[in-house]
């Protein structure tokens, strides 16, 4: 069984609902295709001066931004990653997903791959590896990446920056209960797409970062968390909740009561009915003490 999170009590699996989320705000996160947002200095004919990148972005998203934004064929950042030499924690094996810190960056002189990619990860070592994100992941018996990791799905699963604590905490309450995280996003990474549903086939896909058939965190963040993301994940809000729901935008409703929890979610459908919105987000799951199946066998080392 693949784990990535820090000891905790007796795992079992249990079972959920699907919805998915929309996310509110001109950039959704985890989106397939990168568009760069570009800030020009006035002239139409002229270039670009300054990169934007939104928070949650997946890695792949940037690449293709800054492809785009330097005028360069489609792929020449990726394969520049060699090269870039950038500064990551050891528990990321050289993959910068999470460390490419969204924010405004400037394009001043000869800007390169390389030298953009290096300044997004400067940026999230100087960011993350801070004492209060620091203290604060060791508080909550995490390493910094595994709180980057928690704050990445917190990004992507929360409705709003209101929403981020009560989420992380989800995520929190679920890990020291041995309940599977069971959230969409880390599917919709693994299938690397940003559909917003999620099918029980989907669920059944044979992936560590499926996190309804893998215990713990999946190996990696699944997107770019930016600062908000980041503290609500070393400062979850109190509370017992196990489960959310968003009924419609502006209303996701946390819970750790299971009935009340499958009465929100006919609401949620209700609405996307009468909506024809299926932008729902749901993260379920039977009440704890359901029999538990047995876990897949982890995939085969490369």
């Amino acid at each position: 069984m693949q784990t990535n999170t820090p000891s905790r009590s007796t795992i079992r699996l249990t079972r959920r609902g699907r919805f998915a989320l929309a996310a509110l705000g001109a950039v959704v996160a985890g989106t397939a295709v990168a568009v760069p947002l570009l800030i020009m200095n006035g002239d139409d004919d002229s270039r670009p001066t300054t990169l934007v990148i939104p928070e949650g972005w997946r890695a792949s998203q940037v690449y293709a931004a800054v492809d785009k934004v330097l005028d360069l064929p489609a792929g020449t950042t990726k394969k520049s990653l060699p090269k870039a030499d950038l500064k990551l924690p050891d528990e990321a094996g050289g993959d910068p997903e999470g460390y490419l810190f969204p924010t405004t960056y400037p394009l001043k002189g000869k800007a390169t791959p390389q030298k953009l990619l290096s300044r997004m990860a400067d940026t999230a070592d100087k960011k993350f590896n801070g004492a209060p994100i620091a203290a604060g992941a060791q508080r909550n018996a995490m390493n910094v990446y595994q709180a980057v990791t928690v704050a990445s799905i917190v990004q992507a699963e929360a409705a709003t920056k209101a929403d981020m604590g009560k989420v992380a905490r989800v995520i929190f309450n679920r890990l020291e209960r041995g309940m599977p995280l069971q959230m969409d996003s880390t599917v919709d990474y693994a299938l690397n797409r940003g559909a917003p549903r999620t099918t029980a086939a989907d669920t059944e896909i044979d992936s560590p970062y499926n996190s309804y058939r893998r215990m713990g965190l999946p190996p990696t963040p699944i997107g770019n968390p930016g600062e908000d993301a980041v503290r609500a994940a070393i400062n979850p809000t109190p509370g017992d909740w196990l489960y959310f729901v968003t009924v419609k935008p502006g209303d996701t409703r946390f819970t750790a009561d299971y009935a009340e929890h499958q009465r929100n979610v006919a609401e949620a459908g209700a609405q996307g009915k009468k909506t024809d919105e299926p932008s729902k987000k749901e993260v379920s799951g039977a009440p704890p003490a359901v029999t538990p199946r047995p876990a897949p066998p982890a995939p085969s080392a490369a």
